[in-house]
């Protein structure tokens, strides 16, 4: 049975059409304007001559345009491939030539960062080219990109299947889940899978109200969640610490029924201070991009229990296994395995290290379920740092900084952070004979690296701890 996830926003049009789809600023859009203005985009990019197939780069913030282009991007077919804002154009260039784009679509100042491909503004292309017929579910969707372990740019690929199925499984929660009388915040960036469709996504598929907002701000985002009647509230943890400081919180927050986060560990202190102050529960979930991106959640439980990320996602298995693959007795730790139809179908181009045969994926993370079936994350295999939702992969920072003047030797770490969960902190070693300024260093890997990949600190040693097989020891950093 063909199918494109673009046909949800048209079913929704159909139930829901005269009922307020998105606010942006002054911009209003009801579900069938939505769905008119995103056939328009669609007619506009395959009367530019893309055909299905065709990668299409998005460089926006949040926005009703972002919405538009991106469902626009599905409609006709093509493959949207949405990037963080914050990357630097050198960055960007890798990405375009990694995925082979055709065309970008930014707004603002962000086109000056896309080099050797053509770029418009959302709206700017028109036409009334006929669509093409609907596509096997298996279709490539979207590619969003993660760091691989080398630091080269490696990109998740998720077809129509994986995004309806996520979709699908949220909208399958209990008494927490989303519906058309809902008001839900999007503040996370559509450009991260927790955004794209977690939110977004299961705003599409229920007819909740989006009220969208670029970029998170104590102030302007409370103002907005009083005003509007927010009832639902995705946040990155690190946001929840920054709403701690406003003295009116509890007022501002009292049309609120639902707090969920997600994309990076909660600080179980920060959550009962802020559940303390505002009398809301803090639920929390357990993603993945590779996932589209939902695996657990508290959503739906009664009795949610402190430190746990929840219980599978209805149509989604867990397991927790050993290096050899075998199931873990007990509650003892191992690595996380999951299975469901949202998973992705590989990394691009080849579809590699995806799921295995028997349809199971290995996360790279490590964590126990108890005897409830609640999943507790303990550690990551991989020594991923991250940054406001973001894979920051020390490899990668670590190879910009030992090209800094005067760095014979770089080593990366995570560390926490109020801010933003955690930040990179950078230990480097000198040539002989020079010496490292940090503020120098600093400023050289902030014309190479986006801002939430740069150390928030500098530290310069004599010499980096080594193992007896010559790799950094880590650990010893750490303590």
């Amino acid at each position: 049975m063909n199918f494109n996830f673009a046909d949800i926003l048209r079913d929704t049009a159909q139930r829901h059409g005269e009922r307020l789809a998105l606010v942006d600023g002054d911009r209003r859009l009801t579900w069938s304007e939505l769905d008119v203005a995103v056939d328009r985009a669609a007619q506009g990019f395959s009367a530019a001559g893309l055909v299905p197939g065709y990668r299409v780069i998005l460089l926006m913030a949040n926005s009703v345009d972002f919405v538009t282009s991106y469902l626009g991007i599905l409609r006709a077919g093509l493959v949207a491939v949405p990037l963080n804002t914050g990357l630097t154009a050198r960055e960007i260039s890798g990405v375009v030539e990694h995925s082979g784009a055709r065309l970008a679509v930014a707004d603002g100042d962000l086109a000056s960062k896309i080099q050797g491909l053509r770029t418009v503004r959302a709206g700017e292309l028109e036409g009334d080219a006929p669509l093409l017929p609907q596509l096997d579910p298996e279709t490539l969707a979207v590619l969003l990109y993660t760091s691989g372990t080398s630091g080269d740019p490696r990109a998740a690929m998720l077809s129509h299947r994986a995004l309806a199925a996520n979709v699908k499984n949220l909208s399958g929660l209990g008494q927490d889940r989303m519906g058309p009388d809902d008001i839900v915040l999007g503040v996370l960036p559509m450009f991260h899978a927790f955004g794209l469709n977690a939110v977004l996504g299961w705003a599409v598929a229920t007819g909740a109200a989006v009220v969208i907002e670029p970029r998170f701000d104590s102030s302007h985002t409370v103002d907005l969640i009083s005003s509007y009647g927010v009832t639902r509230l995705p946040l990155a943890p690190p946001a929840l610490n920054a709403l701690l400081a406003r003295s009116d919180l509890r007022d501002a927050l009292r049309t609120v029924k639902v707090v969920l986060t997600g994309a990076s560990t909660l600080d179980r202190a920060v959550a009962d201070r802020f559940e303390q102050e505002t009398e809301k529960y803090v639920h929390q979930g357990y993603g993945l991009t590779e996932a589209s991106p939902g695996v657990t959640t508290t959503l739906g439980e009664e009795n949610p229990k402190p430190g746990s990320v929840g219980r599978p996602l209805p149509n989604v298995e867990v397991r927790i296994a050993d290096e050899q693959g075998e199931d873990v007795e007990g509650d003892d730790p191992g690595e996380i395995l999951i299975r469901g139809a949202n998973l992705f179908s590989g990394y691009w181009p080849d579809g590699v290290d995806g799921p295995d045969e028997d349809g199971w994926y290995r996360t790279g993370d490590v964590g126990f379920l108890d005897a409830d079936g609640d999943l507790f994350l303990v550690d990551r295999l991989r020594e991923l740092i991250i940054v406001s939702g973001f894979n920051v992969f020390p490899s990668e920072v670590e190879e910009v900084l030992v090209g800094a003047p005067g760095v014979r030797e770089a080593a990366v770490i995570g560390v926490p952070s109020d801010e933003t969960g955690e930040a990179v902190k950078a230990f480097v070693v000198p040539q002989t004979g020079a010496a490292v300024d940090p503020a120098e260093v600093l400023a050289y890997a902030g014309t190479r690296l986006a801002r939430f990949k740069c150390p928030v600190e500098i530290e310069v040693v004599d010499h980096l701890p080594h193992s007896v097989t010559g790799k950094v020891a880590k650990g010893q950093l750490r303590k």
